[in-house]
């Protein structure tokens, strides 16, 4: 859903409902983001963490809400990626893909023992 300047400046200027806690509907209305695309973004950046209440729903507070729609206009208006939103945020880069650990020198010589002996076995099969 794509808003012309004027109505983009007309909503900055209505401000959101001023209201101690907001559920994900209500922000996803106020941000025009769907749901998923909140959930999403609280997987990528280790900053938006709406608490969650008893029954498991997430409970934003304003500052929730406002890093919400500072994430909006960093990715859809400046077009900036996932990756510059958290360097904006000084957020470390996010962490490599952990590597298989190296299998340990006396690992190695039994697999090789075992693939060895099999290979013999095969041989006395054929």
């Amino acid at each position: 859903m794509h808003r012309s300047s004027a109505e983009n400046i007309i909503a900055a200027k209505r401000p959101f409902p001023d209201k101690l806690f907001y559920k994900i509907g209500e922000v996803s209305k106020i941000a025009e983001v769907e749901p998923y695309v909140l959930r999403y973004w609280e997987t990528e950046f280790s900053f938006l963490k709406p608490r969650k209440n008893k029954s498991g729903q997430r409970v934003y507070v304003k500052k929730d809400l406002e890093l919400v729609l500072q994430i909006k206009r960093l990715l859809y208006e400046e077009r900036y990626t996932i990756e510059g939103v958290r360097k904006k945020f000084g957020e470390p880069e996010a962490a490599a893909q952990p590597q298989t650990p190296a299998v340990p020198t006396p690992a190695k010589e039994v697999v090789e023992k075992v693939r060895q002996r099999l290979r013999e076995i095969l041989s006395q099969i054929r």
